[in-house]
This record gives C-alpha cells, sequence and structure tokens, in this order.
C-alpha cells in the first residue's frame, strides 16, 4: 500500500500550494505587474528565497501545472502498449490529464483564467508555452511510434489533440461553466479529435457503425 508522501513533502506541497493561491489573489487585486515577489512571499509569510525554490518568476506562478501535464502525458506516451493504436494512446493522456484530480488546484482555474485573458505578457507566454508543448509531445508521440508515424502524422495527431481540448474548455470557460464542467469539456473535446469529426451528430448506435477515420494513423506501415 503507497503510504503516500511524508511529512517533509507534504509541508512542501502545501507551501507550493499557499504561494500560489496568494499570487493569483494578489495579482486579482492588484494586478499583475503592480505585485511583487516579495509580496507573494510575505503573504505566506515566507523568503523571497524560499518563493525562488519553488518557481522562478511570477509568470511560473500562473502556469503553475503546465510542466506537471507535460511530464505526465510524456510518460504514459512513452510507455505506450504494444500494438496500442494511437487513438487509444491519446485517449488515456486525456483521461490522466484532464480526469478527475487532474487539476493540482481546480478551483484557482477561472481566477488564472481571467488574469492570463487580461494581462499581455501572460497571453504571449501562454501561447509560446502551448507551442512548445505541442512540439515536445508530438516529438515523444513519433518515437514513442516507430515505422508508424512520421514527423507531420505525429505533430497533426497533437496539435489535434490539444487544439481540441484547448478550444472546448475555453467554450465552457465562455459559456460560465464551473471548474469540473470547464475539464469535462476539455475531455470531450479530445473524444471529438481522436474519434473523428464523423462522430458528431450521431446517436451511439450509429457512431459504432461509422467508420474511425483515425484509425489509419495506427495501422500505417
Amino acid at each position: 500500500m503507497d503510504p503516500g508522501p511524508g511529512l517533509r513533502e507534504r509541508k512542501k506541497l502545501r507551501t507550493r500550494r499557499a504561494l500560489i493561491e496568494a499570487a493569483l489573489r494578489l495579482f486579482e487585486e492588484r494586478g499583475y505587474e503592480e505585485t511583487t515577489l516579495a509580496e507573494i512571499a510575505a503573504a505566506v509569510d515566507v523568503s523571497t528565497r524560499t518563493f525562488f525554490s519553488y518557481f522562478a518568476s511570477k509568470e511560473d506562478v500562473v502556469f503553475y501545472d503546465t510542466r506537471w501535464r507535460v511530464e505526465r502525458a510524456i510518460a504514459i506516451i512513452e510507455g505506450r502498449r504494444p500494438g496500442e493504436p494511437v487513438a487509444c494512446l491519446l485517449g488515456r493522456v486525456a483521461d490522466v490529464v484532464l480526469g478527475p484530480g487532474a487539476e493540482p488546484v481546480l478551483e484557482l482555474s477561472p481566477a488564472r483564467a481571467r488574469l492570463i485573458m487580461s494581462v499581455p505578457a501572460l497571453r504571449a507566454r501562454g501561447l509560446h508555452l502551448l507551442f512548445e508543448v505541442q512540439r515536445e509531445l508530438a516529438e515523444a508521440l513519433r518515437q514513442a511510434c516507430p515505422g508508424e508515424l512520421d514527423r507531420v502524422e505525429a505533430a497533426a495527431a497533437i496539435g489535434s489533440f490539444v487544439g481540441a481540448a484547448k478550444m472546448a474548455a475555453m467554450a465552457g470557460r465562455d459559456q460560465g461553466d464551473p471548474p469540473a464542467a470547464i475539464w469535462e469539456a476539455a475531455r470531450r473535446g479530445v473524444d471529438i479529435a481522436v474519434n473523428g469529426l464523423c462522430s458528431l451528430g450521431v446517436t451511439p448506435a450509429e457512431a459504432t457503425r461509422t467508420p474511425d477515420i483515425t484509425s489509419g494513423l495506427a495501422t500505417k506501415g
């Protein structure tokens, strides 16, 4: 039985979460540019040096879960099961990265989204991260499917996966859905991406008779 993280690790996780919560609260109250690292650290009663042991900058606090998600996704891709179709593999990635409990600080998602959309520097950083993450995942997928996917196909598969999740989540956010529903929307977007547009507007029974347009990715070669 997994005993879970030890006392020291739990303390580190609590401090990290407290820094994230304090930063997002101060960013909303005072403005992103106006808030200093020292103010964030003071709000949690830690030193600026301690802040830097968790985050390299204010931007890193906002995108606190990016690296976590990427590493989990890559681990699943690299652990691809023998003969596993690409659609199934990406579905498993979505189950872990977008599934229940995947968001380390789920209730902070709306505040973070408002912040990113309102601060040009954060919007730019978000787009840059999105581009770099897709390149990293595409290369991992290509290497996990030797002789089956070339660079173009791997990039297209990941672009479809990430783009569908991102746009579906944004649609849920725009219509005022709660955080949990937004992540459910992202997962639904992935389903549409991996099952193909032909799955839209049909009943479940009809969907079972619809050819899987992603099957070519898994059977090439």
